[in-house]
């Protein structure tokens, strides 16, 4: 946050047939800010007035309860870090005053504001050209508490220009990932108000290496899942064409293990997801290693709330679906959650984006996660098992199905079921393939389509336009499907998944073309529980 100070000094000011005398002691500080807005900020400016009158504190511009308290903060922590309180009729305005002001980060440039005005602390001529950008909630002993949204704070002072920021010592390691700004972390007032004066300048914030260490990712490895060899393969298939999977079974056969060891075989994060992953969990307050390549995981309860799950809010926030971006979405208990819950999954599937209105306005979120979901086959879980007998009846095995939509349904690329593994098999079998070695092949898997599709399109956001053009099978797969086609009446949208997993299969065997045997092993991939 930049601020100008200014002092109007006493005059007189003619105005028409009679003189208006200004009064003696005005004094005015006026900040640069920004206030966040979704994952973004927008320019606010924070007018700090002393005038006389009896002492008193209004604050103006739309604040909300965070900002309005900032009086009680500010005016404890300069007492308590040995400055004056200004005993006069104190202004504090956040301009423009039509958007609604939140967030705890202007009580630092508050306080600097009556500094100035109050002339406590004087601009050295450093700073007089030269200003950093400012933000921090104080607390009441003057010491410097860690804010939301320090990214999109960070970013917007880098695009409007600033060489430098001033933020509290626990945003630092978070806003390190933002490159081109200086990061001067504080921990106290007295800090920020030496620096400004000149008396003792603060050092550049450097990431230790101890807390580089920490962000090292470590994630379950495939290698632990024994057995469950066309469950691992549609894992595979899935992370190669980023397909939404949806995995049913008795309860026990591995299929939160399976959703879990996903993200070790997805292509790590670049620069510009992980910068927009850490942007929206700065937003949310949650805590997310800016340096950490691993896509998200996210795994809500069932009893989520459709706005936990979607975003919003008074003051829209992200939902799972946005903490997920460029990861991964699992809903275990699939239909254990609120069938309205699950509805508003639709429109994120398919756009990418989440709209959330409010009558002021309307802000958008990313959301273009890949979904994973668990079911078991029946209310009590046993339905076809080898051993134990099911309790339910056809009713409630109805009844419990039906609470998942048919449209719903129809956004699973991959639908499969995942059987029982016997116990001398576990016992018997070798560990399988490491999810390095079956991340390689989806990484080269992800190239062919890139390459092939354009940069960050992957087979499972192919239009029928593209497939036709891309994924055009060759005589005996065209064969293949026709037939299938015509045996499960399967419908356009069914015919244009089965594509897209089948051109999955064909660039993780690199082959230029979808084939037979392609298509043979796409159509094993749909599950006929549902038909």
């Amino acid at each position: 946050m930049c601020f100008i100070y200014e002092r109007l000094w006493v005059r007189e000011e003619k105005c028409d047939n009679f003189k208006m005398p200004v009064n003696m002691g005005f004094m005015l500080a006026r900040l640069h800010s920004a206030s966040i807005r979704g994952l973004d900020a927008e320019p606010v400016d924070v007018e700090v007035d002393l005038s006389r009158g009896l002492p008193a504190w209004s604050m103006v511009g739309l604040p909300e309860a965070a900002v309005r308290e900032a009086r009680d903060r500010v005016r404890s922590a300069l007492l308590n870090s040995g400055f004056d309180f200004p005993l006069r009729r104190i202004t504090v305005n956040l301009a423009p005053a039509d958007r609604r002001k939140d967030g705890s980060y202007f009580d630092l440039p508050v306080a600097v504001g009556l500094l100035l005005a109050s002339s406590q602390v004087s601009l050295s001529e450093q700073h007089r050209a030269t200003l950093p950008f400012i933000f921090g909630e104080l607390a009441l002993d003057g010491k410097l508490n860690p804010v939301q949204g320090v990214l999109p704070l960070v970013l917007f002072a880098r695009a409007h220009g600033f060489t430098s920021v001033i933020l509290p010592y626990g945003n630092a390691a978070e806003a390190s990932v933002v490159e081109g700004v200086q990061l001067l972390a504080v921990s106290h007032l007295l800090e920020v108000a030496e620096h400004l004066s000149g008396r003792k300048l603060i050092e550049l914030y450097k990431e230790s290496e101890d807390v580089q260490a920490v962000t090292q990712d470590v994630l379950p490895d495939m290698a632990d899942i024994r057995g469950q060899q066309q469950a691992r393969r549609a894992l595979e298939v899935a992370a190669a064409g980023a397909h939404h999977l949806l995995m049913s079974g008795p309860p026990g056969v591995g299929k939160s293990m399976l959703a879990a060891r996903l993200p070790g075989i997805l292509p790590a994060l670049t620069m510009s997801e992980r910068l927009e992953v850490a942007r929206i969990y700065s937003v949310s307050g949650e805590v997310r290693q800016t340096t950490s390549s691993a896509p998200p995981f996210r795994s809500p309860h069932h009893s989520a709330s459709d706005v936990a799950l979607i975003g919003g809010g008074s003051i829209p926030k992200p939902g799972e679906v946005s903490k997920s971006t460029s990861g991964v979405l699992f809903l275990d208990e699939l239909p254990e959650f609120k069938r309205q819950v699950l509805e508003v999954l639709r429109q994120p599937l398919e756009n990418g984006k989440v709209s959330i209105a409010r009558a002021a306005e309307t802000l958008e979120f990313p959301a273009r996660f890949q979904l994973v979901a668990a079911m078991n086959p029946c209310p009590c879980g046993y339905l076809g098992h080898p051993t134990r007998n099911c309790k339910c009846s056809e009713q409630q095995v109805r009844r419990y199905r039906g609470r998942i939509s048919g449209p719903l349904l129809d956004r699973f690329d991959l639908n499969i079921h995942v059987p029982v593994v016997e116990k001398e098999e576990l016992t018997r079998m070798q560990a399988g393939e490491s999810s390095k070695v079956i991340a390689t092949r989806v990484q080269s898997a992800r190239h062919r389509q890139y390459n092939r599709q354009g940069d960050g399109i992957t087979n499972a956001r192919l239009n029928p336009t593209q497939l036709e053009r891309f994924a055009k099978p060759d005589a005996t797969g065209a064969k293949l499907l026709d037939a299938a086609m015509s045996r499960f009446s399967l419908s356009a949208r069914s015919y244009h998944r089965i594509l897209r997993v089948a051109l999955s299969i064909a660039d993780l065997s690199g082959r230029d073309s979808v084939g037979a045997e392609h298509i043979a092993e796409a159509l094993q991939y749909r599950s006929d529980v549902y038909e």
